[in-house]
């Protein structure tokens, strides 16, 4: 059994369990070692695809709850191609990381998301609903809102509610952000510090030295501005249009929950005004990528999406159909149709809202947090190791 302890704990329906999060050939792989070698990524220390297979293969569940190696992998795609046994280890690793997304969310919501579609859209149309209703049962269109356009001809958004003063309702609403921000990061960073529990505290294999937290803290940082280590492989445009999607999503999440006092405005702003100049580029980003991964995802190829998860056709109709109702809501908004300006910006909120409570703390987009983070904490792993190197070595020279 190799290194296997008495206190190991074997779960033989685990590959039936993993079958859930995506497709997997976990029995064809014979372990040549390709994958490893071909992957751009792999190190000493963190030696995936295989290490990772291997465990899933031997039932040990536990063991792959302490490793981050999944989320070290960027999904390029060369492992799977040049596979011997077509095993496919990068869609594997995918599926991995759907299974550690449910086993740091401490609520369960994000398992009954990812092995069940119903219970997404469920949830999805829930939300949604209670967007819906709340705008139109407490915030309905006033009755004169047709006369609620400036002198450039743009709907003045902020005041088409009846009985509500355009401050007051641009309060409402930023209140209604910092209350999901809230609601949306205590959820995700509970789930990072559950990640952190599982993957540093509870491998007893290692003791990270307090200074390396320090040291290698601006690997966090520096690996979830530039998605740094995803450059390293050899398709780099697919690195180019992830970069272009993460940063067009972040800069709308913090213009809209951050400075939206200064975003939804009254007056139409120029062209070249950094609102909406902010606001471009964020959509182009998004469409962008999205319609290359929409495209490729339909011809199954390349090998990247040859299988679609729910949960990815979930995220990328949510992504797209947030980014289209806000283009609408822009352009009728700028032709001054009060009505249309109105009900599209509450479709645009029953989306986006949804999109945000469901998808950044339980499903797909919780990997842009938990993936610079594993690069962190890979760090402060192989800092253990290099002091137990240095403390194998001391004697010798001495």
């Amino acid at each position: 059994m190799g290194g296997l302890t008495m206190n190991t704990r074997v779960n033989p329906d685990f590959e039936k369990e993993l079958q859930k999060y995506g497709k997997g050939n976990w029995n064809e792989c014979f372990h040549c070692g390709n994958c490893t070698a071909i992957c751009p990524l792999s190190e000493d220390g963190f030696l995936f695809p295989r290490n990772s297979i291997r465990t899933l293969q031997m039932g040990l569940e536990k063991k792959l709850e302490t490793s981050i190696e999944p989320w070290l992998c960027y999904y390029c795609g060369d492992c799977s191609e040049t596979c011997p046994r077509d095993a496919n280890p990068g869609e594997l690793m995918m599926a991995l990381r759907r299974y550690l997304t449910t086993r740091y969310d401490w609520t369960g919501l994000s398992k009954k998301f990812y092995t069940s579609a119903v219970w997404e859209y469920a949830a999805i149309a829930i939300i949604a609903l209670l967007v819906i209703v709340s705008f139109l049962v407490f915030l309905p269109l006033r009755p004169d809102a047709a006369l609620m356009v400036n002198e450039s001809g743009g709907v003045m958004i902020n005041s088409l509610v009846a009985g509500v003063s355009p401050d007051r309702f641009v309060t409402l609403i930023e209140y209604g952000d910092w209350l999901m921000a809230v609601i949306v990061g205590g959820l995700l960073i509970t789930n990072i510090f559950n990640m952190y529990y599982k993957t540093i505290i509870a491998d007893k294999t290692v003791k990270i030295p307090l200074s390396a937290y320090f040291k290698e803290f601006w690997q966090l940082i520096y690996n979830f501005v530039t998605q740094a280590s995803f450059s390293k492989c050899e398709k780099r445009s697919y690195w180019l249009g992830h970069l272009l999607l993460m940063t067009g999503y972040t800069i709308m999440f913090i213009i809209v929950v951050v400075f939206l006092p200064y975003f939804q405005i009254e007056e139409v702003v120029p062209v070249w005004h950094w609102q909406r100049l902010l606001g471009y580029y964020a959509t182009f980003g998004i469409l962008f990528f999205l319609g290359i991964v929409i495209f490729q995802r339909l011809r199954k190829n390349p090998i990247t999406m040859k299988f679609s998860h729910a949960s990815d056709w979930i995220f990328i109709i949510m992504l797209a159909l947030t980014t289209l109702t806000g283009i609408i809501l822009h352009i009728f908004r700028l032709a001054g149709m009060v009505e249309a300006t109105y009900y599209t910006y509450i479709i645009h909120l029953a989306v986006l809202v949804p999109m945000i409570v469901i998808e950044v703390p339980f499903s797909k987009w919780s990997h842009l947090a938990y993936r610079p983070f594993a690069i962190y904490f890979s760090k402060l792993k192989l800092a253990t190791l290099k002091e137990k190197s240095v403390r194998k070595l001391a004697p010798a020279i001495s």
